[in-house]
């Protein structure tokens, strides 16, 4: 369902828009733990292992279009608050037209890369040959990824969080029954794992394209409707910055995931279970932030600042106390969730060591800091959304890595300490930025 974010009570439209952003994220994130638990079940700890840093190196690949789609929705939803049927219609048709050649340029390029990356990440050499038949055939499903993420950008930036968690539950039914059949009976490991997630992903993308280009949500008409070049710079200007930002935190992950491979598969696995759980936890916040980006989007496009600042404000407190039930649940149940992917004792028991330093307070912090960096993005200020995020990932994440992990000896356990102390920085900049009032003058529609 289509909604106006410029009009009601600010806390209850964040709540109602941002539950089926949560669930979405939760089902989204399904594919790879549904992955993972089959693979650890039928295959074993090597495959598990490679699936821990092959689905962070996908990741890695698509972290472009997808802010490339960040951008796009951001433009769709500055014209949909402004009014600007036309606009929002060419906004539509330049964000599918970007993504379409981006997806296509970024297959290619993996295909070159991913052995050589692979390697840099010193995954154990019984852990390799699972990891390259994973990304080989997940390479190939790029085009669906982009082109999913392109079509829920748009419905996102409209107001309806509601039609792309319809196609992804469709989506994440079919990865589970495929998962099983690939990597069960049929025993093609890591690669059946691929071709589920692959063939899942293209049905997503296939509904969402069929309902958009047939009118099936009533909101626009396609046919009509023209990529711009002045429209596709702008949603490049603000996705490129987005795309860096992702990439640049999933490159720091792939890094410290490369550290932990050194001290072997036990660990590489135990912080793998480890990060997928902490995953959940702050998925939350997620889903408010990017609930705040679409609500400070349109009010902006609206002219009513003020009320895209008070969707921060609200945001930032909504996701600090849902990501704190979280943060609870997973502290309270830790073992018998790692227990649900795997019956390694000694991977449950690292795992809960990992989720006992770095799914803390830390969680809380880092709630704050993603709400500001989305409200930053929905203004249209990417850059400075990509500044904090580097700040997070890369200068301090990485800098406290090499400091605890290398330099005073502490092995794996600084890496651990390292995550939980890195959203610090990034969440004091965060609430500068917007204290500042800096965005208050920002606005994109007729500033092509």
């Amino acid at each position: 369902m289509e909604r106006d974010l410029t009009s009601g009570n600010v806390g209850g439209q964040l709540a109602r828009f941002a539950v089926p952003f949560l669930i979405s994220n939760l089902l989204q994130s399904a594919y790879g733990l549904v992955d993972m638990a089959v693979v650890g079940r039928f295959v074993g700890g090597p495959a598990l292992a490679a699936m821990a840093s092959a689905t962070s190196l996908c990741f890695l690949i698509t972290s472009l279009c997808m802010g490339i789609a960040i951008g796009g929705g951001v433009l769709v939803a500055q014209y949909k608050g402004a009014r600007d049927a036309a606009g929002l219609r060419d906004a539509a048709a330049s964000l599918l037209a970007i993504s379409a050649v981006a997806s296509l340029a970024l297959t290619a390029l993996g295909l070159a890369v991913y052995r050589p990356a692979l390697a840099l990440m010193r995954l154990p050499p019984e852990a390799a040959g699972h990891a390259y038949a994973y990304m080989r055939v997940c390479l190939f499903g790029t085009v669906f990824v982009f082109g999913y993420n392109a079509a829920c950008a748009i419905l996102r930036g409209l107001g309806d969080s509601t039609s792309p968690l319809a196609y992804l539950a469709v989506s994440v039914s079919v990865n589970a029954g495929l998962d099983l059949l690939f990597v069960g009976p049929m025993r093609m490991g890591t690669a059946g794992a691929a071709a589920a997630t692959v063939a899942s992903q293209g049905l997503a993308f296939a509904i969402a394209l069929f309902r958009m280009l047939h009118g099936g949500n009533g909101r626009f008409d396609l046919a009509c409707a023209r990529p711009r070049s002045e429209l596709c710079a702008t949603i490049l200007r603000l996705g490129l910055p987005s795309g860096i930002q992702s990439t640049a935190l999933n490159l720091s992950y792939l890094v410290v995931a490369s550290m932990l491979n050194a001290y072997g598969v036990g660990v590489a696995a135990s912080a793998g279970l480890g990060l997928k759980i902490n995953g959940f936890a702050v998925m939350p916040c997620w889903a408010v932030g990017q609930a705040v980006s679409a609500m400070a989007g349109q009010n902006m496009g609206a002219g009513w600042p003020a009320r895209a600042g008070a969707a921060a404000k609200t945001g930032a407190a909504l996701g600090v106390a849902a990501t704190a039930v979280s943060v609870i649940l997973v502290q309270a149940f830790a073992g018998p969730l790692l227990s649900l992917f795997t019956e390694d004792a000694a991977v449950i028991r690292g795992g809960i060591v990992y989720l006992r330093i770095c799914c803390s307070v830390n969680c809380l912090g880092y709630a704050v800091m993603y709400v500001i960096d989305c409200f930053a993005t929905g203004v249209g200020d990417s850059l400075f959304a990509m500044a904090n995020a580097l700040l997070h990932s890369v200068a301090t994440r990485l800098a406290l890595s090499w400091l605890l992990a290398s330099a005073l000896g502490m092995g794996y356990l600084g890496l651990y300490w390292a995550e939980m102390a890195s959203p610090l920085p990034s969440l004091l900049l965060g609430v500068a930025y917007f204290a500042s009032g800096r965005w208050k003058g920002r606005r994109l529609i007729g500033a092509e």
